[in-house]
């Protein structure tokens, strides 16, 4: 087969999927693109009455600025892994959490922070060496909680 037999089978073959993929009856070339234009801006107008849904949704969801974030821990064995993620990213909130982590007498052994649009705190709180007690993983994410409400 010609290098042009080649194209011209090619170029069929894609018209073939574009009137499968937009649900057209047309035949020729110019149909086949008009329904599959007419169908782009079906779509388009359907996307954008769920993002205008969406918008109302997440408006009416999220009452207050003062929500609190999502904080999570979990117990290893004498430290903690601390989750901490805020979709707003406020000033101060890292000094707060690392504040409240001394205030227990952990040891931060590994973190990664991201601040950017949001915040994200994935820390590994180890108890200090000086610790006569041990401390409850409940005990930290209310300490946690409370350093950033009291930020607030």
């Amino acid at each position: 087969m010609s290098s042009r037999g080649r194209k011209k089978a090619a170029t069929q073959r894609m018209l073939q999927q574009l009137r499968t993929a937009t649900n057209s009856s047309a035949m020729n070339k110019a149909s086949i693109i008009v329904d599959a234009t007419k169908y782009i801006e079906e779509l388009k107008q359907k996307v954008e009455g769920i993002n205008s849904e969406l918008g109302t949704v997440e408006s009416s969801s999220s009452t207050s600025q003062d929500q609190l974030p999502m904080v999570t821990v979990e117990t290893l064995e004498r430290s903690f892994l601390i989750n901490v993620f805020s979709e707003r990213n406020c000033p101060g909130m890292l000094v707060a959490i690392l504040e409240a982590f001394e205030e227990l007498g952990l040891d931060v052994l590994d973190a990664r922070v991201s601040c950017e649009d949001n915040f994200q705190l994935e820390a590994v709180g180890g108890e200090g060496q000086d610790q006569n007690e041990s401390i409850d993983a409940q005990v930290v994410k209310q300490a946690v909680l409370q350093a950033i409400n009291n930020m607030n």
